[in-house]
């Protein structure tokens, strides 16, 4: 199969000027929306540390979100391909940010923690492995220079 490309337009607009611009490190907000035509905004900022809204979503929490959702999507579609029946999916997935003295930082690693339920736990084995399978299609989780590790729990459901 041929590659081909897809294309994600996002915009992003700050709209946290208080009246003087960036005059200085406290003079401003870090709320800016994160806006895809044809969809609701996202109302973003910085994280709280970083004098950010701890109402709005953050650009770390929608890192770790994407790999859920991507790696969730991945696996269910392969789960759905193998015959094994998911009734339900919930993930507590969570990140390590180290920053350095300098103020730079990086993840460092994502653990994703699904929670999954099948019709018939005999698949479980079957199920537990195909994290692997779907780790290695997840386009956010191929685009990341750390580990994102994976601690599914199952039910019957």
């Amino acid at each position: 199969m041929m590659a081909h490309q897809h294309f994600y337009k996002v915009g992003v607009k700050w709209t946290g000027n208080l009246g003087i611009g960036t005059t200085n490190y406290k003079a401003y907000s870090r709320n800016h929306l994160v806006q895809v035509e044809g969809k609701v905004p996202v109302e973003s900022s910085s994280d709280p540390l970083f004098r950010g809204d701890p109402n709005r979503y953050n650009p770390e929490e929608m890192l770790v979100a994407s790999l859920s959702s991507c790696h969730m999507l991945w696996y269910l579609h392969f789960c759905a391909d193998a015959g094994i029946i998911v009734t339900s999916y919930q993930d507590d997935a969570e990140g390590i940010m180290t920053v350095e003295k300098s103020g730079a930082g990086q993840f460092t690693e994502v653990t994703l923690r699904p929670r999954i339920s099948l019709a018939n736990m005999q698949m479980m084995d079957q199920a537990n492995a195909l994290h692997e399978k779907a780790n290695a299609y997840c386009f956010i989780a191929r685009s990341c220079n750390f580990p994102v590790k994976h601690q599914a729990v199952y039910s019957i459901g």
